[in-house]
């Protein structure tokens, strides 16, 4: 390669040098800032290729898509003076990245930190305006607006759109959560004491009528079973009577082996009576019969 071809191969690539520092490409995702010196010379620059002087402007760029800042959660008082734990996050997005740049030095930590402490604010003088219940109830809505049109107020001056404001989460203080919960339990408990009584109540009349229904069936068997008892028994009286009238000694007879039975029913039975009773009358009359 002879001198020439140096001397052309250099300049070819100082003039692809210099193209290629003079030009640069805007993402549509992005917003970017021409400096001069470090002075801003432009700042509404369109997405696409542009041309810039080499080493007197420089260009820095931002994102220019939305951003999400997650606060971390936070105790807010009441009207009643009760704490709250909120959760909450904030969209927002660069609007005029001039102001941007000049208001927040172009840093995502300082847009976060004033947008951190404007929405701290806003929430709690909101929730300082209202109750437990209505924030719980149906406020959070409104809330939300509220605060997106308080924060959007000075964030224009900051350069930034706040796309919405978002209410994640609103819980009670832990220590009044279980406050709460003993006293829902407690509630419960009365209920179920209560509900309690009344079943019991029940149960005693209801087994108070079984009670009372069982006395009158008890009474009113006892009462057949007499009546029955005593047409049998008058039935006996009469077959015996009748019997009794047919044959008198048979009768003696039959009601002696009877009793002759019921006495020595156990080889244990002792019996002390005069033999010449009454009551040993068959047993001598049959060794009589025996002995003839």
């Amino acid at each position: 390669m002879n001198t020439k071809s140096t001397l052309i191969l250099v300049l070819v690539a100082i003039v692809g040098a210099i193209v290629f520092s003079s030009a640069y490409f805007v993402d549509e995702r992005e917003k970017a800032i021409v400096f001069k010196f470090g002075e801003i010379v432009q700042s509404d620059v369109e997405p696409g290729l542009h041309w810039k002087i080499p080493f007197i402007n420089n260009v820095q760029y931002f994102d220019s898509r939305v951003q999400t800042m997650d606060a971390d959660p936070e105790l807010y008082l009441t009207r009643e003076k009760k704490n709250l734990v909120v959760d909450s996050f904030v969209k927002w997005k660069i609007r005029d990245v001039h102001q941007y740049y000049t208001r927040l030095k172009g840093r995502k930590e300082n847009a976060r930190s004033r947008l951190s402490q404007r929405v701290n604010d806003s929430l709690r003088q909101e929730f300082g305006r209202r109750t437990v219940q209505e924030v719980i109830s149906g406020d959070r809505k409104q809330i939300m607006e509220v605060v997106q049109k308080v924060m959007n107020e000075e964030a224009a001056t900051l350069g930034i759109e706040i796309i919405d404001v978002r209410l994640k989460r609103v819980d009670l203080d832990p220590a009044i959560s279980e406050r709460v919960y003993q006293r829902m339990a407690a509630e419960r408990q009365r209920v179920a004491k209560e509900l309690r009584a009344q079943g019991e109540e029940v149960a005693e009349k209801i087994r108070a009528d079984a009670d009372r229904q069982r006395e009158i069936l008890l009474a009113n068997a006892d009462r057949d079973a007499q009546i029955i008892r005593g047409e049998g028994d008058a039935n006996a009286t009469a077959a015996y009577a009748a019997t009794f009238g047919k044959d008198h000694e048979f009768y003696n007879l039959y009601r002696s082996l009877n009793a002759y039975r019921d006495s020595f029913d156990s080889k244990q039975d002792l019996i002390i009576v005069d033999p010449s009773s009454a009551f040993f009358k068959y047993f001598k009359s049959s060794e009589a019969a025996a002995t003839n």
